[in-house]
């Protein structure tokens, strides 16, 4: 049996003259609830904003560490004396070297620090103690941290040439 206020009914209810919702009145229709909802964006700000402010920074970040530890801007060689190496950092552990390059025998050498990034290479140059070296080298000016390395010259071959000179 269907009521004079049945939503189900084939007729239309009457009017009301109370101004009391009929259940058909207060069911929602699909377009009503899409507009009561909002958009994606105003239903998800506090999500979007947090992504706006840590993954574009951190997106960006990563996109100009990729450019600057694969764009080299020069590559050389430098032949000398390693006067010193060791592996440093409390996060981002990086060989860091000084090379003593001297021009003419017994006058003050000039000192070229460098970074290795390659255990093998670090270790090749540690066995090359007490003898001249010529080290292969990559310019990077554009890496962005200290953690990759604390110089901008990145070593990446050593090769032996001689022998130290015996002192006078």
């Amino acid at each position: 049996m269907t009521g004079p206020y049945d939503p189900n009914a084939s007729e239309p209810a009457p009017d009301r003259t109370d101004g009391a919702a009929t259940p058909a009145d207060t069911a929602p229709s699909s377009s009503t609830s899409r507009a009561k909802q909002g958009s994606f964006a105003r239903r998800h700000w506090g999500k979007l904003t947090v992504l706006a402010l840590v993954g574009a920074p951190t997106l960006a970040f990563g996109i100009w560490a990729a450019v600057g530890l694969n764009f080299v801007y020069s590559s050389g060689e430098r032949a000398g004396f390693v006067q010193k190496i060791s592996e440093k950092g409390w996060l981002c552990k990086t060989w860091e070297g000084e090379m003593a390059i001297s021009t003419i025998p017994g006058s003050m050498p000039q000192l070229w620090t460098f970074s290795v990034r390659s255990d093998s290479v670090a270790h090749a140059i540690e066995a090359t103690n007490g003898k001249r070296i010529v080290l292969t080298y990559d310019e990077k000016p554009w890496v962005p941290t200290s953690c990759f390395g604390e110089t901008n010259y990145f070593v990446t071959g050593v090769r032996v040439v001689g022998n130290a000179p015996e002192p006078q």
